[in-house]
């Protein structure tokens, strides 16, 4: 390849030096540019038979209007802000994207964005977009939630509640959760290890962090979504400029103004590609979204008859003025079983068939009907033949069928846990959307608090808890979900085909795995099991065991790496 790589003078060598990984070979990496300037790099690129090397220097460091003949003069050791002088080649860079009208020119520039101290309302927001956006967040089981901030635990003070007569039952309330979290994590910890010594083959760096991280798994579901964390993202111009739009019209306030700062650093590193979000044209499309949302919920209310998240309780209706703790809704606070409640609600009854014929359509100069049509006549013995021979021996997990297993498609309707959704809801090759965080479907306490004698301290937290957010729901539904915590439950839906099925599930239900996760993974295997046993067959790596201590087996495979 390297016979066409275009030769270069020495001049244009050491203009092109500093951005490029090497100048000899036909791939090659781009360095020390804005990512503004690299996307209209390759924008340019798709619309020219010259090099990405002779683009660069002709149209970006030998034009005038971009500014770089100024940099080159101070040199290169600066960073990327003085090698480029990206305020006043803005212009220049957006007239070259705008050039070309298309929306995907926006995912080529990127950006790494850090949002702390936010609620989980705002971080789960961020976390779902599927595509375009990959987030990392802080973990509830490594990390323990009870520090203090002068004097003060850290979760959001909700603006509207703070403001509004409920203030002082918002704050105990949490106050009194994160007080019962941090009282029960030694007793726990204790309990944990007496109940799993650590064995002579085992370190004690491993055996720690395994205790601690299933002590923190119990009691994570005291934590309110108003708990604050961190989220670490990255993502392209495209997925942002959405992700700005779909917070400009949420709920919640904190949400909104968590886009717009956001926008503000944005535009310190892509600001041509989320130009479109601040725009009119932004402000319309969250408009739109927003104005959908609240008539799409008024109708189904109106249709299914039900009230509103918000709507007064029995309860409440009777307590005009009523302060914190002044009554205990029990129907809204008493503990459901722990096992979460899945149900298989479509699946495709021709799923055999469509699979086995994606899997013969490439290899044969049929149309798709025909092919379906032979499918149809063919034995199950030949079928689970040709499956197995797609498949293939599948060494390990990370060994997923092809796009044949795209195909069909499956959708769950899941009650569990708030913590179970927050780790779900991370997927990104499905769709899942949730219902309102609310405390009418009860909560779960871990069989191990019972065991070991602290559940009544976790109860009388979490039916307190119940009692705050039905009240303040009366009159600030949205706001109230910040006081739900990770115990209780919501209902959501996924849907997703049968590739992103072996690898939901064999991830999912692993060893390390959540008890609470592990438990919809195992649960979505066996009602597959059930409807398509031919296609779930090669799934070999579905984990139905429990395991006392789920973080021990990786924490001593790590002990190997640092070993070695």
């Amino acid at each position: 390849m390297e016979e066409f790589v275009e030769s270069l003078t020495e001049e244009e060598g050491s203009l092109l030096q500093p951005f490029m990984t090497n100048l000899d070979r036909s791939v090659f990496g781009l360095r020390n540019l804005p990512e503004v300037v690299k996307g209209a790099l390759f924008s340019r690129y798709s619309r020219s038979d010259r090099s990405l090397r002779r683009i660069l220097l002709d149209e970006f460091i030998k034009a005038p209007e971009a500014h770089f003949t100024d940099i080159i003069g101070g040199g290169y050791d600066n960073n990327t802000d003085q090698l480029i002088a990206i305020q006043q080649a803005e212009a220049f860079y957006d007239r070259v994207l705008i050039g070309y009208g298309d929306d995907s020119v926006a995912e080529l520039g990127g950006a790494h964005i850090a949002c702390e101290g936010i609620s989980n309302i705002a971080s789960i927001a961020l976390e779902d977009s599927r595509l375009g956006i990959s987030p990392l967040e802080k973990s509830t089981r490594y990390v323990p939630f009870n520090q203090k901030i002068k004097g003060r635990y850290r979760y959001y003070r909700e603006p509207s509640i703070i403001a509004s007569r409920y203030a002082e039952c918002y704050e105990s309330t949490l106050d009194r959760l994160f007080d019962t979290y941090t009282a029960l994590i030694d007793p726990l910890l204790t309990w944990v290890q007496t109940c799993t010594p650590r064995a002579p083959d085992t370190s004690e760096r491993a055996y720690k962090n395994a205790t601690k991280a299933k002590t923190l798994d119990l009691l994570r579901g005291l934590l309110p979504m108003a708990t604050l964390t961190n989220v670490g993202l990255f993502g392209n111009g495209r997925a942002f400029e959405y992700l700005l739009v779909k917070f400009a019209a949420s709920p919640h306030e904190e949400v909104r103004v968590l886009g717009l700062a956001m926008q503000q650093e944005l535009d310190q590193i892509i600001p041509s590609f989320v130009k479109r979000a601040k725009t009119e044209r932004g402000a319309q499309y969250a408009r739109y979204l927003q104005i959908n949302r609240e008539r799409t919920e008024r109708l189904a209310q109106k249709l299914l008859g039900q009230s509103l998240p918000g709507a007064k309780s029995a309860c409440e209706s009777t307590l005009t003025g009523s302060l914190c703790g002044r009554f205990r809704p029990a129907s809204f606070a008493q503990t459901q079983s722990s096992t979460p409640l899945i149900q298989l609600v479509e699946y495709d009854q021709d799923a055999e068939v469509k699979v086995v014929a994606a899997i013969l359509y490439p290899h044969i100069d049929l149309s798709l009907a025909e092919i379906k049509e032979y499918v149809t006549n063919l034995s199950a013995t030949e079928r689970v033949e040709i499956i197995n021979t797609y498949v293939g021996e599948r060494e390990s997990r990370f060994h997923r069928p092809g796009r044949a297993f795209e195909e069909i498609y499956y959708t769950f309707d899941i009650l569990a846990d708030i913590g179970a959704y927050r780790d779900l809801h991370r997927h990104r090759i499905l769709t899942q959307e949730h219902q309102h965080y609310s405390v009418r479907h009860g909560y779960v306490v871990p069989v191990e608090l019972e065991s070991a004698k602290l559940q009544a301290q976790m109860r009388e937290a979490l039916e307190y808890a119940a009692q705050t957010t039905e009240l303040i729901s009366s009159h600030l539904p949205d706001a109230a979900q910040y006081v739900v915590p990770f115990a209780y439950r919501v209902r959501w839906r996924i849907k997703l085909n049968l590739r992103e099925v072996y690898h939901f599930v064999e991830l999912r239900s692993s060893r390390q795995g959540h008890p609470s996760y592990r438990a919809i993974a195992q649960e979505m295997y066996r009602l597959l099991w059930e409807v398509h046993p031919t296609l779930v067959a090669n799934m070999h790596y579905v984990d139905l065991n429990d395991y006392a201590l789920q973080r021990l087996a990786a924490e001593q495979r790590l002990d190997i790496k640092l070993n070695t």
